[in-house]
């Protein structure tokens, strides 16, 4: 926007005026998604956790499939509770932080067998559950329960920061940019304004480019207003991400059944299924001292190429090794076969098979 164009719109500060603006835009704006229900009603408190959860270090799109799956499967939080708990990690492969669906189901257990079936309805409730932080259980208590809660997101805090012109980079300004949150949530729709504020941030306040021009809170905006929203919010710079490397080993057998093997409950990947391989460090070993590690005697050659998975603290760079085994193949003790189990490649699309393990093994069978 022009200097002359912003004259013409004097800058209010952001306040009671801006909340009653941005809930009269949603009324008529707001996005279609599957967990919501109309302006003014009361979600199901099932389906918002379910969804918050999902939503957490994921986009949107991504997560719509995975919601509605969920919900046709277990369509209470009784039904999910009463799953196995590797059904839950199957059905949650692909959407990564699978911490996040151990979590999903302890929770479903403590609401079902300890609570009755009922979330609680405040911040502080909320937070004692298993995989509920502040973000969620503000979320939650908003938009469930109507409580005055202030969830704050990367899509809040754009917005927030742009509102009142806030210049102290983050993640520093985490804090005053929940303070300022905090005094525009209204003690009456407070859960469609916190998912207005959402709907702005993912829509209108992008982190490029934002559309000022037809943002309904542009005039309350002090960063429009000296032409700085899409300098805002300011960021330290990031540490580049440390990279990881190691061995894996895919043994196909001659019926066409892989070998995986179940990862430790607890740590990265917890409970899922992955390919035998070697440690994860900062340099690769010796050829000869890593297929000593191969779970199964077998002639071992290396795929061309290597995969690459980026985590969120890592980039891992795997070299593949694949193998073909008679159906009567003993593993080697160190492969701890108790862990082992063969998979058709026929089901491997309902298995608890992280993204990780899937590039892996789709690099190994490329060349079959």
């Amino acid at each position: 926007m022009t200097a002359v164009a912003r004259k013409q719109l004097p800058l209010r500060p952001a306040g009671p005026d801006t909340v009653d603006a941005l809930l009269a835009w949603y009324d008529d704006e707001r996005r279609d998604l599957p967990w919501r229900v109309a302006p003014g009603k009361r979600a199901n408190p099932y389906r918002v956790w379910l969804s918050e959860i999902m939503l957490q270090q994921t986009t949107v799109k991504a997560v719509i499939p995975f919601y509605l799956r969920f919900l046709v499967r277990w369509p209470t939080v009784e039904k999910l509770a009463a799953a196995p708990l590797d059904d839950v990690l199957a059905a949650w492969a692909g959407l990564g932080y699978y911490s996040r669906a151990r979590n999903l189901h302890k929770c479903a257990v403590v609401v079902a067998t300890e609570l009755g079936g009922k979330f609680p309805s405040t911040v502080a409730e909320l937070q004692r559950l298993p995989g509920i932080g502040p973000y969620t259980a503000n979320a939650i208590a908003a938009i469930a329960f109507g409580e005055a809660a202030t969830p704050v997101d990367g899509n809040v805090e754009r917005v927030v920061a742009r509102l009142f012109a806030v210049r102290q980079p983050l993640p520093t300004a985490k804090t005053e940019l929940k303070r300022l949150a905090a005094t525009l949530t209204p003690p009456r729709r407070a859960g469609d304004f916190a998912q207005a504020m959402m709907d702005l941030g993912a829509g209108i306040c992008t982190p490029k480019r934002p559309s000022c021009l037809v943002c309904p809170v542009q005039q309350d905006c002090a960063a429009s207003a000296h032409g700085i929203a899409e300098q805002l919010p300011m960021r330290l710079e990031r540490a580049e991400r440390p990279q990881r490397v190691g061995y894996a080993f895919v043994a196909l057998r001659e019926d066409g059944h892989v070998l995986l093997r179940k990862r430790a409950e607890a740590g990265l990947l917890g409970g899922m299924l992955e390919v035998p391989g070697t440690h994860w460090g900062d340099l690769l070993p010796p050829v000869k001292e890593a297929l000593r590690t191969a779970p199964v005697r077998a002639d071992w050659w290396a795929v061309p190429g290597t995969v690459v998975h980026v985590f969120t603290h890592f980039r891992l760079e795997v070299v593949v090794y694949r193998a073909l085994v008679p159906n009567n193949a003993t593993l080697n003790f160190w492969a701890e076969p108790d862990r082992c189990r063969w998979v058709a490649r026929r089901d491997m699309h309902g298995a608890a098979i992280p993204s990780v393990m899937r590039k892996i093994i789709s690099h190994a069978l490329s060349e079959t």
